[in-house]
């Protein structure tokens, strides 16, 4: 007959089984139960000024100042297996030397269905910088409002909710604040 090890170890190898059938199950539910959030977003002024960078004492660098209104409905993306919602302002520019960028200037973490209607009027929450120095030259930047749905069980979701309709330029570096 078997031991009682051999009936323990069957036991635990179907209910292990068993566990890992339901999640698989819970993470391609994720790809067929999608929702789609709704939002606008209106970028009210772009100011840069120039300043001495943080990490090189000596060295002038360009600060872009972004305003922005926010309005988006994330509720619809909240469903039992979503933990929380990663959103965040991004802008896309190529610089003078071409090199595409995106710099995420602002951002949110939405953990509760309540919270998931958002209506900021706000600014930049961090530093907004070019690296080659200078903003001059640079093409105009889309500014976008995207998110990242985080599973208890399953993938990453990235999605967009909302961008601006055109591309908008940085304006001329200006010496101080005004």
């Amino acid at each position: 007959m078997h031991s009682i090890f051999a009936r323990v170890n069957n036991v635990s190898a179907t209910i292990s089984s068993t566990v890992m059938v339901l999640l698989a199950a819970i993470a391609l539910s994720s790809f067929i139960f999608t929702a789609h959030s709704t939002g606008s977003l209106d970028v009210t002024t772009v100011k840069v000024f120039a300043g001495e960078s943080r990490r090189y004492p000596h060295r002038r660098q360009e600060y872009a100042f972004v305003t922005f209104n926010i309005t988006a409905d994330l509720s619809p993306l909240f469903n039992w297996n979503t933990k929380q919602l990663f959103v965040y302002l991004e802008a896309e520019y190529t610089n003078a030397k071409g090199v595409r960028n995106e710099v995420v200037f602002w951002d949110r973490i939405v953990r509760r269905k309540q919270d998931a209607v958002i209506a900021v009027s706000g600014k930049n929450k961090y530093p907004f910088r070019e690296v080659s120095a200078k903003f001059k030259g640079s093409t105009p930047a889309n500014y976008t409002l995207k998110y990242n749905l985080m599973p208890f069980v399953g993938m990453l979701i990235y999605g967009e909710a909302a961008r601006v309709t055109d591309p908008i330029d940085f304006p001329v570096a200006r010496e101080r604040v005004e």
